[in-house]
């Protein structure tokens, strides 16, 4: 018992746990002015009632579309372009340049010029989200078929490997660590790039609730929208951590 209690994910809870009702304890006794940040209970109960009144499935449902199709898609593109860059150099002369600065500038600056292009409804926010994954994963690809030893490369050819014997027991096995272990991130870009584009402008969506609660000086919608985010983007990272831990066995033996 006292091997779970020394745990580090047990002492975490308890630290959160006592923050919270230091919280809670500061509010109630007046200490913390509620305007600019509620006790948790007031926040809670915000929460809930967005889900019970069932007023936050529409937004969850916007933003988790928009961040998906931009996850999948970005994954799908790419490594597409990331796997064309590093096996034909002349493609890569015009591609790494353009990816290169696209890395360079905060891209969601983007998402004023997608909703000019795309509108306020759904294109806008996955082109967001797709152009901040696509940037992470070419690169990813890219670097990771760039750092293949050399020496791996010879031998595969000098037995007789041709490309497709390359790609298939070289290539794709170094790529497929390289864009698990960047998958993480791939998911906070994606909800980045959705919550982002709802903010600027949209009709529905998370992204667009928290603007309703700024616009309205609503903090604890803020904090509880905040919070719900925050959750959901673990739990995408916690899927994408047990991906990886599966694929990737032999790392953790």
């Amino acid at each position: 018992m006292s091997f779970r209690l020394n745990s580090p994910p047990i002492r975490r809870l308890l630290v959160l746990i006592s923050l919270v009702m230091i919280w809670e304890a500061c509010a109630w006794a007046g200490w913390i002015d509620p305007f600019y940040l509620p006790a948790p209970s007031a926040i809670a109960k915000v929460m809930f009632t967005l889900f019970v009144d069932g007023e936050i499935w529409p937004h969850l449902e916007a933003t988790f579309t928009a961040a998906i199709i931009g996850i999948l898609g970005g994954l799908v593109i790419g490594i597409a372009l990331g796997f064309a860059a590093a096996l034909l150099p002349a493609l890569a002369e015009l591609l790494e340049p353009v990816m290169i600065l696209l890395n360079a500038i905060p891209r969601v600056i983007l998402a004023p010029l997608f909703v000019i292009w795309l509108g306020i409804d759904l294109g806008s926010k996955v082109a967001l989200a797709l152009i901040l994954v696509v940037v992470l994963i070419f690169f990813a690809v890219y670097n990771g078929i760039k750092e293949v030893d050399h020496r791996l490369r010879e031998r595969v050819i000098t037995l007789g490997g041709g490309t497709g014997v390359m790609i298939r027991e070289v290539y794709v096995p170094s790529v497929t660590a390289w864009v698990l272990g960047n998958l993480k991130i791939a998911v906070g870009f994606a909800f980045t790039g959705a919550v982002v584009g709802e903010f600027v402008a949209s009709s529905r969506g998370l992204g667009y609730l928290l603007q309703f609660a700024q616009s309205t000086y609503n903090s604890a919608l803020t904090i509880a929208l905040i919070l719900l985010i925050m959750t959901f983007v673990m739990l995408l990272f916690a899927l994408s951590e047990r991906l990886e831990r599966r694929l990737l066995r032999w790392r953790y033996r």
